[in-house]
């Protein structure tokens, strides 16, 4: 099926992609995106239902940035630990204007995992806001931080711009290309920490190019339009929440909604209604929390809701389907693809999929033993990342091979170009010789018990090699439940869990993902309480 198809299918207008448009600096395309859009358009609206125009972005990004710069040097990284809302947007074009790096810290990793992402970037100055740090009560975090960086508040350098600051800013509102950094296109953007749910986090390093042409990728994937209002609630320190909830919409001339946290349901349900948001970003988790949130026709005014970052359940599906009427459009990234790989659009929609590669990106797949009719995706295109900063080489980009990414994913591919996920290489396992995808162990506990939490982990086996454990929610969960449910659905007995380990929350991160380094770890702990193996068995 053909991208025309597609539109002629949907009745939408798709914009051809066109990489030409990505060679540029971020904050060049900013100031490109207010001249054409009209500098007084309201473009962003923060979680205080502050509205921000164009102009406004411009300037504060300016004369932020003018201060900021003092005390660093072209190229160098400068960390960003904010949430979602205008303060970490000014703070990421006011880095990037006068070309240095934003490196977007995730605050909700702990202060060991900051650290190594400080020194992996050879980060030396963190931007905050004593407000964040206050209501997230992070006092404790900034001190353990303080001995590794230097903590600058934007309410402090707000107070003591200087009259160049401003002087810069009032410049550059008229001539941003005379005040402001010109960095190649090719050249870092920001640089972001993949989320360690199975190991050591690392830096990505993003260019211009690829976020810019990530943005093109998306526009020329589903039809978006300037009367559009997105409603985004991710973190900017996840990719998804960055390229696609702040840069792509405020690039196109549509207005965002940001919201400060994802966890917190009833009042991102009440701001989607009165804001009259069209566009959705979310994951399986929190939308699922939302559509059980809001009341009959509270998200009526959604016309595509977009989940990634991991499976989108089917009883996810049949619950907005049923309750407001939304067909859920499921997509699938990487932060080192800046982030988006493929989508579902609309018109071609196929559950069970994350639709197709955008345009711009090759595959290919390499087999992977045990696993017929799949292979191990490597992708390629002008969205793939410089490359991985990692700990053991500071600051140093190591570029991918011949510019080809491995996702780590095992994927099939049907003849019209829709991907299945078949789960992460890490998360299959072998029990007796046999390959089993722990995807589909958390899948079919999800179908058996809907409303809780499940994620599946493996512990050595001396007889099978390995064996499966189970850490669900679900206070009520007997092995011998889910025997008699594959049974009757037709999947194999060795997806059946070895052990049950009933838990009161199971661990994720700030993205929604779920956590299994610390899954793992809640696993070996109750299997060295446990007197007898047989004991933890249901």
């Amino acid at each position: 099926m053909s991208l025309a198809t597609v539109a002629a299918a949907s009745g939408e207008e798709i914009v051809p992609f066109d990489v030409d448009r990505a060679y540029k600096p971020v904050f060049r395309a900013l100031t490109q995106a207010r001249s054409r859009f009209g500098g007084k358009r309201a473009a962003l609206v923060d979680g205080d239902e502050r509205v921000l125009t164009y102009d406004e972005i411009v300037r504060a990004s300016l004369a932020l940035g003018h201060a900021l710069k003092a005390g660093t040097r072209a190229g160098e990284a400068v960390g960003v630990m904010l949430p979602s809302g205008a303060g970490a947007v000014i703070a990421f074009f006011a880095v990037s204007a006068y070309g240095r790096v934003p490196a977007m810290l995730n605050f909700t990793a702990g202060a060991a995992a900051i650290k190594a992402a400080l020194q992996m970037a050879q980060i030396k100055r963190i931007v905050t806001a004593h407000k964040f740090i206050e209501l997230g009560k992070f006092e404790a975090l900034i001190d353990e931080l303080k001995d590794s960086a230097e903590i600058v508040y934007l309410e402090d350098v707000r107070e003591k711009l200087t009259i160049f600051d401003k002087a810069f800013a009032a410049v550059g509102q008229f001539l941003p290309g005379a005040v402001t950094a010109r960095p190649a296109h090719a050249t870092p953007a920001v640089i972001l920490f993949t989320s360690g749910t199975e190991g050591d986090p690392k830096g990505v390093a993003l260019s211009h190019l690829n976020i810019l042409s990530n943005v093109e990728q998306v526009r020329s994937h589903i039809a978006l339009y300037e009367s559009d209002i997105l409603f985004n609630p991710l973190p900017t320190f996840h990719c998804f929440g960055l390229t696609v909830g702040v840069v792509m919409p405020l690039l196109l001339g549509i207005k965002v909604v940001l919201h400060p946290t994802p966890l917190q349901p009833r009042e991102i349900v009440r701001r989607i209604k009165t804001s009259g948001a069209t566009i959705l970003l979310s994951t399986d988790t929190f939308i699922s929390q939302y559509a059980r949130a809001g009341d009959q026709g509270d998200l009526n005014s959604l016309r595509l809701a977009v989940c990634g970052a991991e499976r989108l359940r089917d009883e996810t599906r049949a619950l907005l389907r049923k309750k407001y009427n939304i067909e859920l459009l499921e997509g699938y990234g990487v932060t080192e693809a800046a982030p988006v790989i493929a989508a579902n659009q609309p018109g071609a929609n196929r559950a069970g999929t994350v639709g197709r590669l955008v345009q711009g990106m090759e595959c290919r797949l390499e087999p992977v033993e045990g696993i017929p009719n799949a292979g191990r995706l490597y992708v390629r295109g002008p969205n793939v990342m410089l490359g991985y900063i990692k700990a053991d080489n500071p600051g140093v980009i190591d570029p991918p091979h011949g510019g080809w990414h491995d996702t780590g994913d095992v994927v099939a591919i049907d003849e019209e170009g829709f991907i299945a996920i078949k789960g992460r290489l890490k998360r299959f396992a072998k029990i007796g010789g046999e390959t089993v995808s722990l995807a589909v162990v958390e899948n079919c506990a999800s179908a058996l018990w809907p409303d809780y939490a499940h994620a599946a982990v493996t512990i050595p086996d001396g007889r099978k090699g390995e064996q499966i454990v189970l850490v669900t929610t679900c206070p009520d969960a007997q092995r011998t439940d889910l025997i008699g449910w594959v049974h009757n659905h037709g999947v194999p007995e060795l997806a059946v869990p070895r052990r049950i380990l009933q838990v009161d929350s199971v661990p994720v991160l700030g993205t929604g993902k779920t956590d299994y380094t610390k899954v793992q770890k809640m696993v070996k702990e109750s299997m060295e309480s446990v007197a007898t193996p047989g004991d933890a068995a249901k």
